[in-house]
């Protein structure tokens, strides 16, 4: 930790823009829609990469992104309650397979326990 404070340092709580992001979407009619995202928590994030290398290697490079700046980002997801950006995450859930649902067969009531009821 540095013990000298310079006029430039933010403070730690203090919100510094994130610059131009590169933000994921998801295809509408005629329009775009950005994609919201859940901490490993539950709440729900917008999310911003600062580079598409790092968008693609945590999305896929199938992901369809659009850039914007961290104002105009957070400017869209206010109206839907959402305050919390996330940028560059890299840690994901893996992907979902889509194959058949598996039965797991109900367990069987023991002979004992229907006696006693």
């Amino acid at each position: 930790m540095c013990l000298f404070q310079y006029d430039d340092d933010p403070e730690p709580e203090e919100q510094v823009p994130a610059g131009p992001l590169y933000v994921p979407v998801r295809p509408g009619g005629a329009e775009v829609v950005v994609r919201l995202f859940r901490t490993p928590l539950g709440a729900r994030t917008i999310v911003g990469f600062t580079d598409p290398d790092r968008l693609a290697a945590t999305l896929g490079v199938q992901q369809p992104w659009i850039r914007l700046s961290e104002t105009a980002l957070r400017a869209m997801a206010e109206p839907l309650g959402v305050s919390l950006l996330t940028v560059d995450p890299t840690f994901t859930a893996p992907a979902v397979t889509a194959g058949p649902p598996v039965a797991t067969p109900l367990p069987q009531a023991s002979p004992v326990a229907a006696r006693i009821a």
